[in-house]
């Protein structure tokens, strides 16, 4: 099969879908494999490094997708590129359908095959998900702990604390992958942890984090109090592959401190906090009501290297899969499809598109 590894053009996102080492496996398994011109560059693997792999160079994003059928890409195809995708072609890569109605619809109308990175599933888990999703984890309290510095907006507050001084205190929302990760990283730094998740299992394993940590249910009444006192607060909610549910409402946010903090790693897949809305690493923050939000959606993108090595090991059983006809019965990858020759075939992208034109309100107040 002719693969194609194209640039990521998302703004600042520097990961690369494979790395070299990645690609030798796929070119001693009789593949071609093709990659546009300084893909790896952001990720520390300059195009030698492919081409020494036996990868083909392209010089553009056209010249990549009019060779290739399997393309293996990190981000959703976003502007220009949507207008280089064809029927015949296979897409592969992190695709968050359900919040992006519009680009469902697009893809559909190209009509090609579409399998999201998200949904692969081996039973309950996400294992395409589970390298990002931790190293966005980690980054949310590294973020959340600057954003705290008076010159970022925030209370001025070192999240850890030390002798004399108050802790930090920290509400993490769910206790999936990226949540683990979070209440880890703020635990070890020092900070008083409060965790909601539903799964008693779940409650188990961050209790024994440490005596810092409080695993809770998320009862509204006590939602609402921890999230009043919280310094930072971090949403970690998911739903595989539907829109995330929102758990936090703007009155809730409204009731933070000036200069606390909130992180909503799940604005990819729609946020479930009220008062977040998607940006960039250009624009990463913004304030609603004194209270600094930061809701990135491809936060993993500011740590290309590790993330690229992380997402390249986690994809290449799965890319040396669809390579071979016949991929649409492993079951995994089945499970993985969101749109099969231009009809959605998963039920929360559906949902997602027969909601579309319902008009969503957020009552923001921004300044």
């Amino acid at each position: 099969m002719r693969i194609g590894i194209p640039r990521e053009i998302k703004t600042l996102e520097g990961r690369v879908a494979l790395v070299p080492e990645a690609t030798v496996e796929l070119v001693q398994q009789g593949h071609e494999v093709f990659i546009e011109r300084a893909a790896g560059d952001p990720s520390g693997y300059p195009d030698a490094a492919y081409q020494a792999a036996g990868v083909t160079l392209l010089p553009d994003a056209r010249s990549l997708y009019d060779t290739v059928e399997l393309i293996v890409k990190v981000k959703e195809p976003i502007g220009p590129e949507l207008e280089l995708l064809r029927a015949d072609h296979l897409l592969f890569s992190f695709l968050h359908l359900a919040a992006e109605p519009k680009l469902a619809q697009c893809l559909m109308e190209i009509g090609l095959t579409a399998v999201a990175f998200e949904t692969v599933a081996v039973g309950d888990e996400l294992p395409l998900l589970i390298p990002m999703s931790d190293i966005a984890g980690r980054l949310s309290i590294q973020v959340g702990a600057t954003l705290l510095h008076r010159s970022q907006g925030g209370k001025g507050l070192l999240l850890g604390g030390l002798p004399g001084v108050s802790r930090g205190r920290v509400v993490v929302l769910g206790a999936g992958t990226a949540g683990r990760s979070a209440v880890a990283v703020a635990a070890a730094l020092g900070s008083e942890v409060i965790v909601f998740e539903r799964r008693r299992d779940r409650l188990a394993q961050m209790y024994h984090l440490g005596q810092n940590v409080t695993a809770l249910y998320p009862y509204q009444e006590k939602l609402k109090e921890a999230i009043a006192d919280a310094d930072l607060l971090i949403g970690a909610v998911l739903q595989a592959g539907a829109r995330t549910p929102r758990l936090v409402s703007a009155e809730m946010v409204r009731n933070m401190r000036p200069g606390s903090i909130v992180v909503d790693i799940s604005v990819d897949q729609g946020g479930c906090i009220e008062t977040t809305r998607p940006t960039t690493y250009i624009e990463p923050t913004y304030m609603w009501e004194e209270v600094v939000h930061f809701a990135v959606t491809n936060m993993p993108g500011a740590v290309p290297r590790s993330a690229s090595q992380a997402l390249s090991s986690a994809l290449l059983p799965y890319v040396l899969i669809l390579s071979q006809k016949g991929w649409e019965n492993h079951p995994a990858l089945a499970a993985g499809i969101n749109i099969k020759a231009g009809v959605v075939v998963h039920a929360a992208v559906q949902e997602s598109l027969a909601a579309s034109t319902q008009p969503r309100s957020t009552g923001r107040k921004e300044r």
